[in-house]
């Protein structure tokens, strides 16, 4: 079944559901104090680009977004793909919609923080050219976190 992926915004009912769902499934893995969560209101502000899978009959199946730091740093943020739709391709894809908007926006570098309990979005980032390093941003350091840099093409082919 085929999957689009396109901007949209978080204030719709279905992408509010997915994020309580997103929510509840981080809730699990990792202390409340180690989950660093946008609201879907955060993630309408401007700055903040939200990308949503949908399948053919315009289910919601997945998310992500770019956090805008500054003109030089990106934070890609609320990467989610329902249980039954993964190990599709649709996290890579909705990763490299990201990475994309970024380096057209001119951002040198993006940044993430995930957790340590999460293996298979350690794969998507490190086949996408992350590469962890230490914390990032505000973020403390946690032993329930893994952070992760990826450096883009324009700002580095700049310096």
């Amino acid at each position: 079944m085929a999957v689009t992926i396109a901007v949209e915004s978080p204030l719709q009912d279905e992408v509010r559901a997915l994020i309580a769902e997103l929510n509840e499934v981080l809730l699990t893995l990792s202390p409340p104090e180690a989950c660093y969560h946008l609201t879907v209101e955060q993630m309408a502000e401007p700055g903040v680009t939200v990308w949503i899978a949908r399948d053919e009959g315009g289910v919601v199946v997945g998310c992500g977004a770019l956090k805008r730091h500054s003109a030089a740093t990106g934070e890609v943020k609320r990467m989610y793909t329902r249980p039954q739709w993964q190990g599709r391709g649709i996290g890579r894809a909705i990763l490299a919609e990201i990475v994309a908007a970024a380096e057209a926006d001119g951002i040198g570098e993006l940044v993430l923080e995930t957790g340590d309990r999460h293996p298979a979005a350690w794969a998507i980032y490190e086949k996408a050219g992350f590469i962890r390093c230490g914390p990032v941003l505000d973020y403390p350091q946690s032993p329930y976190s893994i952070f992760y840099q990826k450096q883009l093409g324009r700002a580095s082919s700049a310096a």
